[in-house]
């Protein structure tokens, strides 16, 4: 067995099930501040709960993906070193709390999020925005193209899905800049589901059309959550493409700083999570994909989806915790 062979094993064996108690005790964390208003002490607990659990790992982790660069976040910040330092090296992509604003409103699709690779293996991704194209398993390389109009794609997944496009539905984030991007899609005749925030769960919802009812994700959102994304759809074996937004010489550079050579460069998700990869998300509100957090007297339920890569796992825990001090 090589070396990668081993780090492959070492990854299932000993993060699969040990990841999702890195979301769940995030999302447990956030979900007690649910509806209060205050997006800053959701997302804080979120930080500091997914931290200390980190740390509880038995590998040597790097954050590349994380709440910002070192001056800008106290911890979980990009470059910081996470984990027991005994185990295997590898990369972590997290948002404790995707979709603060969304906690802070008690609305759909707020999550702990967290994916884990190679050492290497995750894109390092400037914050600022990607544009994406995404949609889920079963269908040919080739038929969506971030270049292409959206009517065009639309048509193109309808065709491989063999319905008519107005059966299509298409998650957008509901922004000011989106607006022609909508008026597209709508001409088309498909559907669209307009979201407030939290792209992460836009695009996972294309992994499970028939549970969640999208089909495709389009727009621009965040680049690191595109990287988070990615990790979800190379689990499943969906298909994204990204190109980041660098469009003032400040981004360009920051870029250029992150390693990016090509700032036109259109990624796939291989493309930004490439290796074993490891991906696990917990619902902190209840969602279309996943039930929030319950508390209730004498226990705790939470609910996480975890994916794995290589052997294209996806498994689904619903887990009631009856140790309320670990919490």
């Amino acid at each position: 067995m090589n070396m990668a062979q081993n780090i492959a094993a070492g990854l299932d064996r000993i993060l699969t099930m040990e990841v999702v108690r890195v979301t769940e005790r995030a999302a447990v964390a956030a979900a007690r501040l649910r509806g209060r208003g205050d997006e800053k002490a959701a997302d804080q607990v979120a930080v500091d709960a997914m931290r200390q659990e980190l740390n509880r790992l038995a590998i040597k982790g790097t954050v590349v993906i994380g709440e910002g660069e070192r001056d800008e976040a106290p911890m979980l910040y990009i470059g910081e070193e996470v984990g027991t330092g005994k185990g295997p090296a590898v990369d972590i992509a997290l948002d404790p709390l995707e979709g603060t604003t969304i906690c802070a409103k008690n609305l759909p699709n707020a999550l702990a999020v967290i994916a884990i690779a190679e050492k290497g293996s995750l894109l390092f991704a400037p914050d600022v925005y990607m544009d994406k194209i995404a949609i889920g398993p079963g269908y040919a390389e080739g038929i969506i193209d971030i270049d292409a109009p959206p009517a065009e794609n639309i048509a193109n997944l309808a065709k491989a899905k063999g319905v008519a496009v107005s059966d299509i539905t298409a998650c957008i984030l509901d922004r000011p800049r989106h607006a022609k991007l909508i008026d597209a899609v709508r001409a088309t005749g498909a559907a669209i589901r307009l979201i407030g925030d939290g792209d992460v769960a836009g695009v996972i919802h294309t992994t499970d059309p028939e549970e969640t009812g999208i089909d495709i994700y389009l727009g621009t959102g965040g680049a690191p959550e595109g990287v988070l994304a990615a990790a979800a759809l190379r689990c499943t074996g969906g298909q994204m493409q990204g190109r980041l937004i660098l469009d003032t010489p400040e981004k360009m550079a920051r870029a250029e700083k992150m390693g990016i050579s090509d700032p036109k460069r259109v990624y796939r998700a291989q493309d930004m999570a490439r290796g074993d990869v490891l991906f696990a998300a917990t619902g902190v509100t209840d969602g279309n994909l996943l039930d929030g957090v319950k508390f209730g007297r004498t226990f705790i339920t939470t609910h996480t989806i975890v994916l794995r890569s290589s052997s294209r796992t996806v498994r689904e825990i619903k887990a009631r915790h009856q140790d309320l001090d670990k919490f």
